[in-house]
């Protein structure tokens, strides 16, 4: 119950961290004059993701590797089959042509590049199956082609004044920023540690706990973001949130978290990361195969349940 406790602290601490670290930069960034559009896809982006990175980076720190990939992994999962799928059970969504014709289809491409990068021993001749430094850097280069495509994107719909910047003092803005650094680099220490000591004393290896509760955990923002934008009948904030989120967990997630350290695959399963494909072919199905460029109740049910199905086979793993 004490970990469970930690755990749960520590996530508050994350994203209340990324809440302060987001606005007080963004704040600095407003008083040097640098354009909204700039500031909301680096600093908001960054701050959106960074219960992720945090995870990530310092259980790549720490050896902890698996938790580093099941966390994104997980959360990628958790992210179309659950998030999506209760926002579908809300109300059907309507995806934007864009997102189908290219987003979704770059999500689904970092699904397919991690599973070849994560697979050397299948793919490359290598003698274990790991995420290298000079995978990182590739990861990172995609990362770097997609904010460039986010800017182009940005620029020709014109739409740059929407962001809301706190009008903060300089010293508040700069305790602010320093504030959520300390609050994310200690909750993602806490965060790890706890779910390290839970993962041992359960008997489970930390790739289970990775892709289930840390990966459940860090994807609290992107689910409650996307619950009200559904709710508000905004499908493309909802849909537009998580395939955002998927292409930046794996580009910029695990780019950065292999620069800290090699990531080695360990327990993460090719049930894992089929399943993590798989989503993303969903995803694709709905909105451009089937022609209706929207996801049904119906379709969003059986999102859900395969989320359950795929929880239940992790327990089951459990139990063998």
């Amino acid at each position: 119950m004490i970990q469970f406790l930690i755990l749960a602290v520590s996530l508050v601490m994350i994203v209340y961290g990324a809440n302060f670290m987001v606005d007080g930069a963004a704040a600095i960034a407003k008083k040097f004059n640098i354009p909204n559009i700039v500031i909301g896809l680096t600093i908001v982006a960054f701050g959106t993701s960074s219960p992720e990175l945090a995870v990530s980076s310092y259980s790549a720190w720490t050896g902890n590797s698996e938790i580093a990939i099941g966390n994104v992994v997980g959360s990628n999962i958790f992210n179309i089959l659950l998030i999506l799928g209760v926002c579908a059970l809300i109300t059907p969504l309507t995806i934007l042509r864009n997102t189908v014709m290219k987003e979704i289809p770059l999500s689904l491409l970092a699904a397919l590049v991690l599973y070849v990068m994560v697979n050397d021993l299948r793919f490359n001749e290598g003698t274990k199956d790991i995420i290298s430094m000079g995978d990182g850097i590739i990861l990172l280069g995609f990362m770097a082609i997609f904010m460039y495509y986010l800017v182009h994107l940005a620029k020709s719909s014109g739409e740059t004044e929407d962001l809301e910047i706190p009008n903060l003092s300089p010293y508040k803005s700069v305790f602010y920023t320093i504030l959520g650094l300390v609050l994310l680099v200690a909750g993602g220490k806490f965060f790890v540690d706890s779910a390290v000591s839970l993962a041992i004393s359960f008997g489970m290896s930390q790739a289970v706990i990775g892709l289930t509760i840390v990966a459940a955990g860090t994807s609290l923002p992107e689910l409650a973001t996307s619950l009200v934008a559904a709710w508000k009948k905004n499908s493309d904030i909802a849909v537009g949130n998580v395939v955002g989120s998927n292409i930046f967990n794996i580009f910029f997630i695990l780019g950065i978290s292999s620069l800290v350290s090699p990531l080695e695959k360990g327990n993460i399963t090719e049930v894992d990361m089929l399943t993590c494909i798989g989503a993303s072919v969903a995803l694709l199905m709905s909105g451009y195969l089937l022609g209706r460029f929207r996801i049904s109740k119906v379709e969003g049910f059986i999102f859900v349940i395969i989320y359950v199905i795929y929880v239940a086979f992790q327990v089951g793993q459990l139990e063998k």
